[in-house]
Parts: C-alpha cells; sequence; structure tokens
C-alpha cells in the first residue's frame, strides 16, 4: 500500500478523511497486525485493499500487487482477484453468510468462479477443507445452513471459503471476536499453520496484542486513520514510541498495572469524521502533547536502523 486514502464527504461536499497516506508492505510468508480503537480505520483499510470500500467512499494512492495496482481495476478485473488471489474472512460470519444457503455451496463458490473444477470436484476439495480447519463430520456439515452451526463453526466456514482458491495474501479482519477462549486460540493456530503450510502473507486486524505478540512479524498501529506507529513487532511492543501505542498497552493486562492493580485507560475516544482536530489527531488525549502537536501533523520519523516508524512530534 502506497499513500493510501480513503475519503468520504459530507453534506456539502466536503472531504472526511478516514484513512490518511497509509503506507505498508506485506511481505510474502508474513504476518502483518494492524491494531487500534473501533473507528480507528483498520477494516476500511482492508476492504480498500480488496476493492469493497463502502458506498459513497472514494480511494486514492496504491495497492500494489503482482506489479498492478489494484486501485486502477474495474469491478470486472476485480472478479478474477477477489476471492482467488486475494481473499478476506470478515469480522462476523453470520452477517458474511447468506442465511439461505447451505455453507458447503457458499464455500464452495470461489472455486465455482476461477476454477473448472465439477461439482463433485469441488465439493471434495470443501470436504477436505473444513476437515483441515477443525469443522467435525464435514460431510453432514456441507448441507447445513449458517444458523444450524455454532459461531466458531461458522468462521472455520469462512477460513476454509478463504483458502478455497490458495490465496497469496489474507486479510482476516478480527476473525476471533466473539468467540471463547478455546475457540479463539483454535482459530489462529488454524491461520498460523495454514500460513506455514501454503507461505501466504496474513494481514491480522484485531484489538488483542497477546495475538500480535504471538504471531506478527510486523505490527502497525492506526488511529484516527494514521498509521502513527509502525515497526517490527519486538521494536513495537518492546519499544513503544508514539503516546497512543504506549496507552494501548498500559491498558492490556499483559502489558499494564502488575498484580490487581487497576488499569488506567486512554481518556476521550476516537473523533468522528468531520471533527477531526487539527494537527496531530491524537494531541487531545495525550499526556505528552505540546503546543506543536495542536498546530501541524508531525512529519513520519523512521529508525534507519530498523525500519521503525512513528508519526509524532515527541518520539
Amino acid at each position: 500500500m502506497q499513500n493510501l486514502s480513503v475519503l468520504f464527504r459530507d453534506e456539502d461536499n466536503r472531504p472526511l478523511p478516514a484513512v490518511q497516506r497509509l503506507n505498508l508492505d506485506l511481505p510474502q510468508g508474513s504476518v502483518t497486525c494492524l491494531v487500534g480503537e473501533s473507528g480507528c480505520g483498520k477494516s476500511l483499510t482492508a476492504r480498500a485493499c480488496m476493492g469493497l470500500q463502502p458506498a459513497g467512499s472514494t480511494v486514492h494512492g496504491s495497492v500494489f500487487f503482482r506489479g498492478r495496482d489494484l486501485c486502477t481495476l474495474s469491478e470486472w478485473d476485480w472478479q478474477t482477484v477477489r476471492g482467488n488471489a486475494l481473499a478476506m474472512i470478515f469480522q462476523e460470519p453470520m452477517t458474511a453468510l447468506n442465511p439461505v444457503l447451505k455453507v458447503g455451496l457458499q464455500a464452495a463458490e470461489p472455486l465455482y468462479t476461477h476454477t473448472r473444477c465439477t461439482r463433485r470436484e469441488a465439493r471434495a476439495r470443501i470436504v477436505d477443507l473444513f476437515g483441515q480447519v477443525g469443522i467435525p463430520s464435514p460431510e453432514e456439515r456441507f448441507e447445513l445452513y449458517p444458523h444450524e452451526l455454532s459461531g466458531g463453526m461458522r468462521q472455520r466456514v469462512m477460513i476454509a471459503m478463504a483458502l478455497s482458491c490458495e490465496p497469496e495474501i489474507l486479510l482476516a479482519d478480527e476473525p476471533t471476536t466473539a468467540l471463547d477462549a478455546t475457540i479463539q486460540g483454535q482459530i489462529l493456530a488454524i491461520l498460523e499453520a495454514e500460513r506455514r503450510k501454503r507461505g501466504m502473507s496474513i494481514l491480522l486486524i484485531t484489538h488483542d496484542l497477546g495475538v500480535v505478540a504471538g504471531m506478527a512479524d510486523t505490527v502497525g498501529v492506526m488511529y484516527a486513520g494514521h498509521l502513527v506507529e509502525c515497526g517490527r513487532v519486538e521494536d513495537v511492543l518492546g519499544h513503544p514510541r508514539h503516546p497512543y501505542t504506549k496507552g494501548l498497552m498500559a491498558c492490556d493486562p499483559a502489558h499494564g498495572a502488575p498484580g490487581m492493580a487497576r488499569l488506567p485507560a486512554i481518556q476521550g475516544s476516537v473523533p468522528p469524521l468531520g471533527s477531526l482536530p487539527s494537527g496531530c489527531p491524537f494531541h487531545p488525549r495525550c499526556l505528552e502533547a505540546t503546543e506543536l502537536c495542536s498546530q501541524s501533523l508531525p512529519a513520519e520519523r523512521v529508525d534507519a536502523a530498523t525500519g521503525h516508524r512513528v508519526l509524532c512530534w515527541q518520539a
């Protein structure tokens, strides 16, 4: 992604930037995590990479894949890429799956679209994938409807669907949200096993810093549409430089207050579109802010040795 921006417009046709000039690479076979509060632009970034941005929004910048800028593709051209070389696991499988179609048929749809396999071959492929992702009695589950499966099973169906055409890049938008801890661990283990087996790149959106520490090679921290910090996971989590990153880590039980002490909280909330403050968007909530922070957006600072990037005047 190079200078990727996603803009909406208000009633007076003024631009409302939801994602602003984001730069991020997804090296082959790596796991890159995006973290940040809800409303920071993480899901919108992933959807823009898939050509699925909401109606009424416009995408600027570039998303390069195999030497092509995906942002220039027509919807017809997108049909050859989406679900094939690039695949996505959506946040809530109950709303992503069609309630009136059997899950097996839905999971097989990418195969019907992108390959020349017969229905029998597609069924065999999906049944095998259902087994690989931990769905018991996959032949029977193939014939069920979404409402007949648990949340964990529906998420496994989404993973099987995304993996059916062996994508090179997998975008996973909070794939473990609303699942219990045991199922979360199983889902993440499946993604890690498939990454190792297929050599695919994963962009994982999550709120769980424990998941980031355990899976990520690179982590990016988003706030109000900006990538405020990005680098190797050991650098960002081990030596956070942006006050927002420090605040997120302090709120996490694994990194925050010791013992039974009360965890600190970041005061305030993410500013809505149309009400973004001047200068650094985080300065109204930042304990380290100075007058300069309210006046202008800082230039990105890069550690030449590690590639650790920070968007902060105080870094």
